[in-house]
């Protein structure tokens, strides 16, 4: 029997333990992103409902933009501020009310405390800081579910797309309503390992036409403007790392949201480039063919169960006229095998088409 016997009013005691104070427990959601107690940040701090904290101006936040410019951030503390000024200076010339959502992605250099000195100067500024480096497609995947804009901008921080153009994409989306995206397609390739990354995009790009069925003319460009209403529903499956432009541009065309493309250059990048050729090239086409796969997986797994087939039918009659009623165990291994891929194509194509919503 450990219970206590509860003082009378008139105790003294009674008074002390009620008049205790009750300490205040600081519950942090959301350990991937959250500086929002940092000292040095010296504007509001934001929770949203996702549980990121949100650092805003003096002002706070303001009313809600027309335009969310997400702006992914990871040790690009040298030039960060030459691209806010780009940003900013073509968005307040323009027509459209905006903000742009800085997402440092655990930067290990000075990134965050130049976007937070941005912030005395460019009041549509906000900065959401990670905890952890989450990659790039994380960083867009958040920025995009917290963004407050109708229509959401995505670019890079390197200095290499023309976003003075920013303003002529948005109003692409907003004067004609057939179109869900718009692209600015790359005609230049400046990247690292040029000789071996045209040759791979172009073969990835054409892998993604044949099961898309759509001409993409830049699969992956990091410059687009979309609609964020339609592409909330396609967030979940973005990767974290650089396919993450190349998963929102084939969800789009698999579930027939009709994209423009608007021809753009493209500038040699400033600092050091995060893409790393063999492993992020392997991913990009592992993420292409995993889209069509969770979109159409007939147009994936049908082609070579039936080619399976049909090669092991023919090496059948073969074998039945050099060897009657003989079938090698290669004839038989053709015909299973390509039988085994179509039911999987059957039964993956059943799972997408009883899948509610996307």
């Amino acid at each position: 029997m450990n219970e206590h016997p509860a003082a009378p009013e008139g105790d003294p005691t009674h008074d002390v333990l009620h008049a205790a104070p009750t300490e205040q427990i600081d519950v942090r959601t959301g350990e991937m992103a959250g500086r929002g107690n940092d000292p040095a940040a010296g504007g509001r701090a934001t929770r949203t409902s996702g549980g990121y904290v949100i650092e805003d101006g003096p002002e706070g936040p303001g009313p809600a933009p027309y335009v969310t410019v997400v702006l992914p951030c990871y040790n690009e503390g040298a030039h960060v501020l030459k691209e806010i000024d780009r940003i900013s200076a073509v968005l307040e010339d323009s027509e459209h009310t905006y903000e742009i959502l800085c997402i440092d992605d655990a930067s290990t250099d000075d990134t965050l405390e130049v976007l937070r000195g941005a912030q005395r100067r460019y009041p549509h500024i906000r900065v959401l800081p990670f905890r952890r480096n989450g990659g790039s497609g994380t960083a867009r995947r958040i920025g995009t579910q917290q963004a407050r804009g109708e229509i959401v901008v995505w670019t890079d921080a390197d200095m290499t797309y023309e976003n003075e153009r920013i303003p002529e994409l948005v109003r692409i989306l907003r004067d004609d309503p057939t179109y869900d995206q718009v692209v600015g397609a790359r005609t230049t390739e400046e990247g690292t390992h040029k000789w071996a990354r045209v040759p791979a995009k172009w073969l990835i790009r054409k892998i993604a036409e044949w099961l898309t069925k759509t001409r993409i003319p830049d699969l992956n460009s990091g410059l687009r403007a979309f609609r964020r209403e339609v592409s909330l529903p396609y967030l979940r499956l973005l990767p974290a790392g650089f396919s993450c432009v190349t998963t929102i541009t084939i969800a789009f065309l698999s579930n027939q949201h009709d994209i423009k493309y608007v021809e753009t250059s493209y500038a040699k990048r400033a600092g050091v480039s995060k893409f790393h050729f063999v492993g992020d090239a392997y991913r990009y086409i592992l993420q292409v063919l995993r889209m069509v796969m969770y979109f159409d997986p007939l147009k994936v797994l049908m082609p070579p169960a039936l080619w399976m087939v049909a090669l092991g039918l023919v090496k059948a009659v073969v074998d039945m006229v050099r060897h009657p009623f003989y079938f090698p165990a290669s004839t038989v291994l053709l015909v299973v095998s390509g039988i085994m891929i179509a039911s999987l194509a059957l039964l993956s194509d059943l799972v997408v088409r009883s899948r509610d919503g996307v």
